[in-house]
């Protein structure tokens, strides 16, 4: 099994020879941020590593989007739209909704939480339980609504 790094070099010489300038560019992108993680911690990047940057990278796709969007500049939303498209399969197999609120009632119950107090243990126990396939956001989201 090779490495992310490596697994992104080789999409990246795909694309390269396809002459697909924009994958292209979303992978020297994504790998030049590999790498400066590389420099910044001075040792490869692992998977749980990787997998924060990926999700970094897409948030701001996301983010970048929705204000193209609602700065009426569209052309721009749909280039970051498109590079969140080649992102994605990057990201680990996401969490099924109903997986996740199981898992959070599973959570409250065993350690008896209720109230917006018990939200830290909740989102921490849950996290660590599904790493980077479980939505921070839709975690953070059902927890608040089950404790109430």
């Amino acid at each position: 099994m090779s490495s992310p790094r490596e697994q992104i070099e080789a999409d990246l010489k795909e694309a390269m020879k396809a002459r697909e300038k924009e994958r292209t560019e979303t992978l020297r992108m994504l790998l030049a941020e590999i790498k400066n993680r590389e420099i910044q911690d001075g040792e490869p990047v692992d998977e749980k590593a990787f997998t924060a940057l990926i999700k970094k990278a897409v948030k701001q796709r996301k983010e970048a989007a929705e204000q193209f969007h609602n700065g009426g500049r569209t052309e721009l939303a749909e280039k970051e739209e498109r590079e969140l498209v080649l992102l994605e399969p990057y990201l680990p197999q996401q969490v099924d909704e109903a997986t996740l609120r199981a898992a959070v009632q599973a959570v409250i119950e065993e350690k008896g939480l209720s109230g917006p107090s018990g939200m830290g243990q909740v989102m921490q126990a849950v996290m660590a339980q599904f790493g980077g396939g479980a939505d921070g956001k839709l975690v953070n989201q059902i927890a608040r609504e089950l404790l109430g």
